[in-house]
């Protein structure tokens, strides 16, 4: 029988542990033609979470628990979880249930029919606050403006991934990285599972604001160089213009004799240089960036490029 690993993030989830245990424990009613094992990553939670891991680990073999010394973050406690799984297939999904375990026989099924990625995509968050709610519609079109990959409104990390995505997924060797972005890089053939995410059961959730705007800027510079060429193309823009401006004035000016009656002030003149200088300033800054976007590209080393399967003969 093949096996399915299931990686479960947690940061002071005590209340939720049993919850998502009972309700993945329930959903594999219906799959029983696949094992599993449930991989719990305790990323330096302060209550009782990793008790009640190993609690429910000494009671079902096939729980798993991973313990961080201290709090690193979801993206390494899924990357964490993605290097210990065994599984042909892994599964990611929050320990606050607002990714639905009974969606998980979809995402299998998907699996079956040849998907390597399964991705969830959320239609709807019940409980969602305004600024989070706002925020979100702001990352997801800018990242589908910018990446090189694309981007969907609603993914998520509630997500199948096949072995051979695995494998390739644990090459990156980038400290800071947003998981779902790096196994959209990867490519591979995808499928889509829609659900709504209902409210958090319990607690809040530990993912701050300030954390969100964090990874969303992680994002935004690790998978495209759109930032360096707009400092770039602004510059020559602002050069451009202020360069024509000033050839306009001084035709104008001293050597038409101001027929038009502008009455270009010396402050005005030195205005325009100064905003000529300025854009040769960002343009220089840009030409610079770009160089250092190169640089940032090599030194993250990334695979050049990436195999779904080689047959025994090649192995």
């Amino acid at each position: 029988m093949k096996t399915i690993s299931i990686i479960i993030p947690v940061h002071n989830e005590e209340d939720n542990v049993p919850l998502i245990y009972r309700a993945l424990h329930d959903t594999w009613q219906d799959i029983s033609n696949y094992k599993y094992e449930f991989i719990f990553v305790d990323d330096g939670s302060t209550d009782s979470s990793t008790k009640v891991m190993e609690a429910l680990s000494k009671k079902d073999s096939q729980v798993k628990c991973i313990e961080f010394s201290r709090n690193f973050g979801k993206e390494m406690a899924t990357t964490a979880g993605i290097d210990a799984a065994k599984g042909d297939a892994v599964i990611m999904i929050d320990a606050d249930l607002q990714h639905p375990p009974h969606h998980i026989p979809q995402f299998i099924k998907a699996w079956e029919s040849g998907a390597e990625v399964v991705v969830g995509v959320r239609t709807g968050n019940n409980g969602e606050g305004t600024v989070k709610k706002w925020g979100s519609v702001l990352f997801y079109r800018i990242m589908g403006a910018i990446s090189e990959t694309g981007f969907e409104k609603g993914e998520t990390d509630f997500r199948l991934i096949d072995r051979c995505v695995v494998d390739a997924y644990k090459s990156f060797p980038e400290h800071e990285r947003m998981t779902r972005s790096l196994i959209n890089w990867l490519g591979f053939r995808r499928a889509k599972i829609f659900f709504e995410a209902p409210a958090r059961v319990n607690g809040t959730a530990s993912y701050s604001t300030i954390k969100l705007v964090h990874l969303a800027v992680t994002s935004f510079l690790s998978h495209s160089l759109a930032p360096l060429r707009f400092t770039g193309y602004l510059g020559v823009g602002i050069t451009g213009f202020a360069g024509i401006l000033g050839v306009v004035v001084i035709i104008e000016k001293y050597i038409l004799h101001d027929p038009f009656s502008w009455a270009v002030s010396a402050s005005a003149q030195l205005a325009i240089l100064i905003v000529f200088l300025v854009g040769i300033m960002l343009a220089s800054i840009g030409i610079v960036g770009l160089y250092v976007g190169s640089i940032h590209t090599e030194v993250i080393k990334r695979p050049l490029y990436v195999v779904r399967r080689k047959s025994k003969a090649s192995l």
